[in-house]
């Protein structure tokens, strides 16, 4: 309320002056890594958003306990690569994930009852240290085809024997299974796809 001259009060009472705020100048979004698109950037190794995806860990761990380890394997690699494809489908679907998104990323790498060994063979140094390695994770996801993120995980199981070289992308380990495996990072791989490239005297 407003205060009349004639009242006594102390200057720290007073009520101070209005500060203004200059108008701001000319802006552009010009800055490194600005998204100027109303979408996420796509393309490998940049993963996908969505809402509560962290809740996929806890449906990893709980689809973790039926899983079928091959000797060597550890626990933490296999959730660790199967919550980054689930939350990939559940993403996907522009939706949190679901204990369905989980079921289909153990089955479609063979941690379910009933793999191909031909997959568990293939999958294990792609797996191999993968909780520890965020490059790997984003690399193992985007060897998943993503037809296969629009199937059921009862069609991953019924059709794992016949097809999990084509949803895996067994044809190109080169590019991610097999440089990855080595726990090699982006800038990594491709200082020695560079190296390989170069002409040798």
């Amino acid at each position: 309320m407003a205060q009349p001259d004639y009242v006594p009060l102390a200057s720290g009472d007073r009520v101070r002056p209005l500060y203004r705020l200059s108008t701001p100048g000319h802006w552009l979004q010009d800055r490194p890594a600005e998204i100027s698109d109303l979408r996420q950037p796509e393309g490998p190794e940049l993963g996908a958003t969505g809402p509560d995806l962290g809740f996929g860990l806890k449906l990893a761990n709980r689809v973790a306990e039926r899983a079928v380890l091959a000797p060597g394997e550890r626990k933490a690699d296999a959730v660790a690569g199967c919550f980054a494809c689930g939350t990939r489908r559940a993403s996907i679907f522009h939706r949190g994930p679901v204990v369905y998104d989980m079921e289909l990323a153990f089955a479609v790498w063979g941690f379910l009852a009933g793999a191909p060994e031909e997959l568990v063979a293939y999958r294990r140094p792609i797996f191999a240290g993968v909780a520890h390695d965020y490059t790997r994770q984003r690399a193992l996801v985007d060897m998943v085809s993503a037809d296969v993120f629009g199937m059921a995980p009862d069609q991953v199981k019924a059709g794992l024997s016949a097809n999990w070289r084509e949803w895996l992308a067994a044809d190109r380990a080169a590019l991610y299974g097999a440089r990855s495996s080595l726990g090699l990072g982006s800038a990594d791989r491709r200082e020695s796809e560079a190296s390989e490239a170069a002409p040798r005297a």
